[in-house]
C-alpha cells in the first residue's frame, strides 16, 4: 500500500469537518490529525530520506492533490530532506508557495527557505527581491524565513525587508512583521525596541502589537 493509499483508507469525516472550517473552507481535508499523520508517515519519510536527495516528483504529486493532508506531507518529507535543499530549489519553493496558498503552507514553507538561506548567504538577494514580490504570500515568505534564527538574524536583511513592507493594508503582512520582530526579541530585546521606536509611525499598528508581546510581558 503507498503512502497516498494508506492516507485514504484513514479519512475521518468528522474530524475532517472541524479541519476544513478551522481553515476557513479553502481545503478539503481527510480529517487525519497531526500526530497521526506523524505517525502514519513515519516509516516511509525514514525510507525516503535514505536515499539521500530531494523527490521533487513525490512534491509535486503531493502539492497537487486535493487532500490538505498531501500538502502537509510534502512538509514533513522536506523537513527531513532539508539539508539537502540547494540553492536552485529557491525556484520550486516559490511555486509551492503560490500554489493552494494559506498561512499553514507559508508557515512551513518559510522554514525550508530559511535552511537554504542560512547555508548559501547569496540567496539574501533572493530574500529582498521576495519581499516586494506582487504576491503577498512571497513576501510573508521573505519576511518570517529567518525565524529560528535567533542571534545568527542578519538585521540588517530583516529590517530591509520589514521596511520594504511599509503602508501594506495586509493582514498577513502585518502579522507576519509582527511575528518575525517578536521572535527576535527573545534573544535581542534592545534591538526590537528601537526598531519599533524608530518606525512607529511607519509600523501598522498590529505589527507593533505582536512584535511588543514579549517585551511587554518581561516588563510585568
Amino acid at each position: 500500500m503507498t503512502i497516498i493509499e494508506t492516507f485514504l483508507t484513514h479519512e475521518n469525516l468528522e474530524n475532517a469537518s472541524g479541519m476544513k472550517r478551522y481553515m476557513k473552507n479553502h481545503f478539503e481535508f481527510l480529517g487525519i490529525k497531526t500526530p497521526e499523520r506523524r505517525a502514519l508517515s513515519r516509516d516511509f519519510l525514514c525510507e525516503k530520506a535514505k536515499e539521500g536527495c530531494v523527490d521533487w516528483v513525490l512534491v509535486d504529486k503531493l502539492w497537487a492533490l486535493d487532500y490538505r493532508e498531501f500538502q502537509y506531507l510534502a512538509g514533513d518529507y522536506l523537513k527531513k530532506v532539508q539539508k539537502w535543499l540547494t540553492l536552485a530549489d529557491l525556484e520550486r519553493l516559490y511555486a509551492l508557495a503560490i500554489q493552494k496558498s494559506w498561512w499553514d503552507s507559508i508557515d512551513f514553507l518559510d522554514e525550508h527557505v530559511g535552511s537554504i538561506v542560512q547555508r548559501f548567504p547569496q540567496a539574501k538577494a533572493t530574500m529582498l527581491a521576495w519581499s516586494q514580490d506582487d504576491n503577498f504570500w512571497i513576501r510573508r515568505l521573505a519576511i518570517d524565513h529567518q525565524l529560528g534564527f535567533k542571534l545568527t538574524t542578519d538585521t540588517d536583511l530583516l529590517a530591509q525587508i520589514i521596511r520594504n513592507n511599509f503602508g501594506s493594508n495586509e493582514f498577513f503582512i502585518n502579522k507576519a512583521i509582527g511575528w518575525s520582530l517578536r521572535e527576535y526579541s527573545k534573544v535581542a530585546p534592545d534591538w526590537v525596541r528601537t526598531f519599533i521606536t524608530d518606525y512607529e509611525a511607519e509600523l501598522n499598528n498590529l505589527s507593533i502589537r505582536e512584535g511588543l508581546k514579549v517585551l511587554k510581558r518581561s516588563s510585568v
